[in-house]
């Protein structure tokens, strides 16, 4: 770690560009088979309804006017065995279309999929997550003893998986759980490896654990001064055209996000009404961010779910409903110059 910590941050350079997605989250169900210690999110299975139909077009409507582009689809996972699995999955599919009926791009995070699963949903969303959080097995017996689902390898995998089937994918770790130095390095080492087979990984996420008011363990929240740290050294082992996103409304004042920017992240994900995954803490109002980040010399732009390198790669009636994000104003293509999908030979 030595040859890391020496690190000078480096001054952004004037109107350099951060991007942020214009989101709305629906989440399909909190119920969740996994119990993650430091979770603020999920509830027994069994004990949530599932957010119907006439519910999320409802709400979806609602945002048409306000500049929403993406629709984050965050779900609880339902047990692989469940008998009520297909019902869930097809659940999603029924989301995902919804969203693009009224002409959103859909973004779905739904935990590991088989493949056969995550065919289905590549047809309906512009793009998948899942967050990595940490490769190193220890936590199997401490924050994920009771989270089948955070097999490291199992996890890993669903990387690999997306990265076969071309789907442009967000990941990303969880810092503050438990993890040591070297278990980060061996995540993003990981990360790296995969994207240079595939080129598929969009954005890289550096989430803090925080600790919240659902959680059954709480944690003590990841010091911000070493997460401005990872984000450099984060910067220096993934490809550069991995995106390094950051939450900004986990981070205490604007001072510590100007000072990851500075570190090399260039994104802030979804600037949403709230963070489903971190509920207690509230995003910045977007005009403020945008004050903020302009003092100091950076530009804030939307962006859309999908990288503008992976546009030409989705099935035609995906394309056909990002074409009329990408003439608006307030959803720019300024960023098709980053850098192109990478490919091994």
């Amino acid at each position: 770690m030595k040859h890391f910590s020496d690190r000078i941050l480096r001054s952004p350079q004037q109107s350099a560009v951060i991007t942020y997605s214009q989101a709305y989250t629906l989440v399909p169900t909190y119920e969740c088979f996994n119990r993650c210690t430091y979770c603020n999110f999920r509830k027994e299975p069994g004990q949530d309804k599932w957010l119907s139909l006439e519910d999320a077009k409802q709400r979806l409507l609602e945002q048409r006017d306000r500049g929403i582009c993406e629709v984050l689809l965050l779900s609880g996972e339902v047990h692989p065995h469940s008998p009520r699995r297909a019902a869930w999955l097809q659940h999603l599919i029924d989301l995902a279309e919804l969203a693009l009926e009224l002409g959103f791009l859909p973004h779905t995070n739904a935990g590991p999929l088989s493949r056969e699963e995550m065919t289905a949903l590549q047809k309906v969303n512009v793009s998948l997550g899942l967050m990595l959080e940490q490769l190193t097995p220890r936590l199997q017996q401490t924050v994920h003893r009771l989270a089948p689902s955070k097999v490291p390898q199992l996890r890993l995998q669903q990387l690999e998986q997306a990265g076969e089937l071309g789907i442009p994918f967000t990941t990303g770790l969880l810092l503050g759980i438990g993890e040591t130095a070297d278990d980060r390095l061996e995540t993003l080492e990981a990360i790296a490896a995969c994207h240079h087979r595939w080129g598929h990984i969009q954005e890289v996420i550096l989430q803090p654990q925080m600790p919240g008011s659902q959680q059954t363990v709480v944690l003590p929240g990841f010091p911000v001064e070493d997460l401005i740290e990872w984000v450099a050294i984060a910067r220096q082992i993934l490809p550069a055209s991995i995106t390094i996103q950051v939450p900004p409304n986990l981070l205490n004042n604007p001072g510590h996000l100007t000072a990851c920017l500075a570190a090399g992240a260039r994104d802030l994900g979804g600037i949403v009404p709230r963070d489903e995954v971190n509920p207690d803490y509230e995003h910045l109002d977007l005009a403020e961010l945008h004050l903020v980040l302009a003092q100091q010399g950076w530009q804030l732009q939307p962006r859309l779910p999908v990288y503008p390198a992976w546009i030409d790669r989705l099935p035609n009636h995906l394309q056909e409903t990002v074409a009329p994000w990408l003439d608006r104003q307030n959803c720019p293509n300024a960023i098709a110059e980053r850098c192109p999908v990478e490919r091994s030979p």
